[in-house]
């Protein structure tokens, strides 16, 4: 799995699948080295291209690619048969998956069923990593008192993280409103290439 930086290890990556296939390799949020040339130059880019080109039709190899802003990806990389064989878009959560995420994301926590539910539906059009940001504020807050967390605790980060003076932290972690485009919102993208 690459993220960040470690992109720049793509052809390393391709060299450690070819040896022990089959074998996956993830690359994270794509958009930030295969965004469309008439952005910005992306030197990873040709990288990212060369190895997918570069691998032997009986390769044993899939390529996962994310992003969250498929509306900006290079064309030599979208559009290209061969390069993406499938895209999967991931919608936001409804209700129910966002309250398994926030119990999921709440483990131990001395959180009622209630709070969480509640939390929950106030939290609709947000995302998977909405519910952990909510789960880390939570805790930060009650450690910053040096206690547990409460049901209070809860209900406060997410109220911070919903106010409009938060609207840019929502923007980074997906929340409802974010648009990119004319189609509207930023969904999870995923592709197999």
């Amino acid at each position: 799995m690459l993220t960040g930086s470690s992109i720049q290890f793509v052809t390393a990556a391709a060299e450690i699948a070819r040896t022990f296939t089959p074998s996956i390799v993830v690359l994270e949020d794509i958009d930030l080295v295969a965004m469309e040339r008439t952005y910005t130059p992306q030197p990873l880019l040709f990288e990212v291209l060369d190895v997918l080109d570069g691998l032997d039709g009986d390769a044993d190899i899939a390529f996962v690619m994310t992003t969250n802003r498929v509306d900006v990806l290079e064309h030599a990389l979208a559009d290209r048969p061969g390069r993406v064989d499938l895209g999967v878009e991931i919608p936001l959560p409804g209700f129910e998956t966002r309250r398994r995420l926030f119990r999921r994301y709440a483990g131990g926590l001395p959180l009622s069923e209630k709070a969480l539910e509640a939390a929950a539906l106030a939290a609709d059009g947000t995302t998977g990593s909405f519910a952990k940001e909510l789960m880390r504020r939570t805790v930060l807050r009650a450690a910053i008192r040096g206690d547990s967390p409460t049901d209070a605790d809860l209900a406060e980060a997410l109220d911070t993280l919903l106010a409009t003076g938060a609207a840019l932290t929502r923007r980074l972690l997906g929340g409802a409103g974010e648009t990119t485009g004319a189609d509207g919102p930023a969904d999870d993208f995923a592709g197999l290439g």
